[in-house]
């Protein structure tokens, strides 16, 4: 048998093979090593979200869903990864609860972070017309607009008191009511969101 033909000292018809072999299953103690790690990190995340509160897997912004993300990605890392130690992999997930903790409560009172971290809500449609500068601005569609118009159950356009893109990315449809008092529905949009739509 030619040097070619073998690999690292091996024929290569059973290195193939052992590759083969070990996509599917390498040995029980990683197995093993899986499940112990598995179940330990589990009841750790379980208990460190219990300590921190709901706030922890809210999604009232982007930020929310990067710390949820991420929370995720580290648990599966303590699971798969040889690499990762379970103390490792529980300190990095008590320090995303904690960087959560420390933002969300400086954001309720201090507005400058409050604003940092979660913006303010944008108004892409006000009584029936869509507001041209908004949409570039937001990079959302009208026809994306339309949609939600249409998922809120509203027949069409002059239906809609507001259109709003909330700080989570979803888009939310006020239905006219008909009377003045419905604009109080609207509070808490940024400066710029009541601007009137251009003709």
């Amino acid at each position: 048998m030619s040097a070619g033909s073998r690999i690292c000292g091996q024929p290569v018809d059973e290195a193939r093979e052992q590759a083969m072999e070990h996509l599917i299953f390498n040995q029980w103690s990683d197995v093993q090593s899986a499940l112990v790690k598995g179940v330990l990190a589990y009841v750790v995340l379980v208990v460190l979200l219990r300590i921190s509160g709901k706030r922890t897997l809210s999604k009232f912004n982007a930020f929310d869903l990067i710390v949820t993300v991420a929370l995720g990605s580290t648990l599966a890392s303590i699971f798969l990864s040889k690499d990762v130690a379970l103390a490792e992999g529980t300190a990095a997930l008590a320090l995303l609860i904690a960087l959560q903790y420390v933002v969300t409560w400086s954001s309720v009172r201090i507005s400058w972070i409050r604003r940092w971290v979660t913006g303010e809500p944008s108004m892409l449609l006000y009584q029936g017309r869509l507001l041209p500068d908004a949409l570039r601005k937001m990079r959302v569609t009208e026809q994306e607009v339309l949609a939600a118009v249409r998922e809120s159950g509203l027949p069409n356009l002059d239906r809609a008191e507001a259109v709003v893109l909330e700080t989570d990315g979803t888009i939310s449809v006020i239905e006219r009511a008909g009377h003045a008092g419905e604009n109080s529905r609207l509070q808490g949009l940024g400066p710029d969101s009541r601007s009137e739509p251009s003709s």
